[in-house]
């Protein structure tokens, strides 16, 4: 995908900035998707604005997003969260819609899988947060280096605490341990993502 000059123009939240983040880098907010229910979703995934604290909802943890059970309607989308894990990997997102296939890592998600225990951390533990390239703009015209490399310098291996959306990622329903129990190829413990994230900081391991 082509870059285009937004870091310089962009002030994070702002409402300049916002009106630009409907369209990045020649990406809408609903992708390349042509299914309504893709559509929607990939709405929710591009969001750029943070969660004010009253939009937090303070029943959201790391441990209540991996409790057993199916978890459709658990949780709400209208809604942001405020988790702390460790973090036992950061790696690239894939080619997907939302980001009308991009192949540039730039231009892709970046995943940060959570876990309560890092002694105890197979793919039915994991809960997956993302990092999204909208935001990872906005960041970097604050000066903050949010790149998929940058992120697993700075946090791999380090208990943080995330804050950002509540999200349902409904195409990943079939590989999470409380919506597809028992599927020995689950690589994750929930479908319910932190996504996008709207901030990431390092704290003390939880006692």
């Amino acid at each position: 995908m082509r870059r285009v000059a937004l870091i310089g123009a962009l002030i994070a939240l702002a409402p300049a900035a916002a009106r630009v983040q409907e369209t990045y880098d020649g990406c809408g907010m609903t992708g390349d998707a042509t299914a309504p229910a893709v559509q929607a979703l990939n709405r929710l995934k591009n969001r750029y604005t943070a969660p004010a604290v009253a939009d937090v909802d303070s029943q959201v943890s790391l441990s209540a997003l991996v409790r057993p059970g199916d978890d459709r309607e658990r949780w709400s989308e209208r809604r942001g969260a405020s988790v702390v894990g460790y973090v036992f990997d950061v790696k690239p997102g894939g080619i997907e819609t939302v980001n009308c296939k991009a192949r540039d890592l730039p231009d892709r998600d970046t995943h940060i899988e959570l876990v309560l225990d890092p002694m105890n951390a197979g793919g039915p533990q994991r809960v997956i947060v993302e990092v999204t390239p909208r935001w990872r703009a906005m960041m970097a015209a604050k000066g903050a280096d949010w790149s998929t490399a940058a992120l697993r310098r700075a946090y791999l291996g380090r208990w943080v605490r995330i804050t950002g959306w509540l999200l349902f990622d409904a195409e990943h329903a079939n590989a999470a341990q409380n919506t597809a129990p028992g599927r020995a190829r689950n690589w994750r413990a929930t479908a319910w993502e932190v996504h996008p994230i709207s901030s990431i900081e390092v704290v003390p391991r939880p006692r």
